[in-house]
């Protein structure tokens, strides 16, 4: 039969997008215990804190006395700032913070098909810290804007640097995000040894990332940035499956693979950039949380990718719990998801095989 008499239902895509487009379903409680997991961790952040005044114990009391209406007094005014105007913006911008950033890995791993890659292999962090560094050193410039700006300039000169012809290889683009990720973090350190002694301790404390400066304000300037890029993440999720299994795919079933590559990295870029504008510098949630849902769920992103960011979230709170808690002086986030996620990471790698299969 001559292939122009053929009805185009009858014609059916390549095997790999038809295995991309009906991926195995994972089991559904799964699904929402990942889903639901923030709401405990939740909870018990909001419990835990260095303040003997608000203690597990005060806390739930108090937090009966406001059910039944009979809350006063100076030591219920105390546990009530405390958690409401200290643990609690903290809490919500830690979550959005892990959520951005594990997102952000997620979208670019499918993206450039690399289970290696993340916002930091890339230069965005670098990018937006630089950015972000500027603007605590020169103050008409805005933090945000300014993260944005370099952190997308960073990935597009990782991405155009790897960029042969129509392809970009994996190894082109490793190499690239390194070269790009060191130009900015020079240019960093250029800014650290030229700014205000004052600046610069702020510059140094926020590289490290951390959260200690939490407050309603950060919270409100950095959800729009972040809920903006997830939200858009979010509704074009079933396109990083596709994007996930190359060009040829991609094209087969009606996309443009450049358009839809870019469509994917300026909302990245917005989420991950207002995170680090706010949270400064925080390691491995990119890398290591959408390999730990994909262990746990499997490649499909209809289902993965908001696993990811509740997952995500949840294990920087977690994370963030334990740094100013565990010692009588805060540990900054930074180093603290390096020291406890790196081994997990490792043991995990061992354990399980990673890669883009179910």
């Amino acid at each position: 039969m001559s292939q122009r008499g053929a009805s185009p239902a009858s014609s059916p895509l390549p095997a790999a997008a038809e295995a991309g487009r009906r991926p195995a379903q994972p089991p559904s409680w799964r699904r929402w215990l990942l889903y639901l997991l923030p709401v405990p961790v939740v909870g018990v952040s909001l419990l835990m804190g260095p303040s003997d005044t608000a203690g597990a114990g005060q806390v739930l009391a108090w937090l009966a006395r406001q059910a039944q209406g009979t809350a006063s007094g100076a030591d219920d005014e105390l546990v009530r700032t405390i958690v409401c105007d200290v643990r609690l913006p903290r809490i919500l911008l830690t979550l959005l913070v892990g959520s951005a950033l594990a997102a952000s890995g997620n979208a670019l791993q499918a993206v450039f098909r690399n289970p290696l890659v993340e916002p930091y292999i890339l230069g965005l962090s670098s990018g937006a810290a630089f950015g972000a560094a500027l603007a605590v050193a020169l103050p008409w410039l805005p933090v945000q804007p300014a993260a944005f700006v370099f952190g997308l300039l960073a990935v597009g000169l990782s991405y155009f640097l790897a960029r042969t012809g129509r392809t970009v290889s994996v190894v082109s683009l490793i190499l690239s995000g390194v070269i790009v990720t060191g130009i900015f973090t020079a240019l960093l350190t250029v800014v650290q040894f030229l700014t205000d002694p004052f600046k610069l301790q702020t510059i140094v404390h926020w590289t490290m990332g951390n959260l200690h400066n939490a407050s309603w304000e950060k919270l409100a300037s950095a959800g729009w940035g972040i809920g903006l890029g997830l939200g858009w993440l979010f509704v074009r999720r079933w396109r990083l499956n596709v994007l996930a299994m190359g060009d040829d795919e991609t094209r087969a079933v009606g996309l443009n693979p450049v358009r839809e590559r870019i469509l994917v990295l300026l909302p990245a870029t917005l989420a991950a950039s207002a995170a680090i504008a706010v949270a400064g510098v925080i390691g491995l949630i990119g890398l290591a949380v959408p390999h730990m849902v994909r262990m746990m769920l499997g490649p499909d992103n209809r289902h993965a990718f908001p696993a990811t960011c509740t997952f995500g979230g949840a294990f920087l709170l977690l994370v963030d719990s334990c740094s100013r808690t565990v010692a009588s002086f805060e540990i900054p986030v930074g180093v603290f998801t390096t020291l406890l996620g790196g081994p997990f990471f490792i043991f995990l790698l061992k354990r399980a095989k990673i890669g883009w299969e179910a």
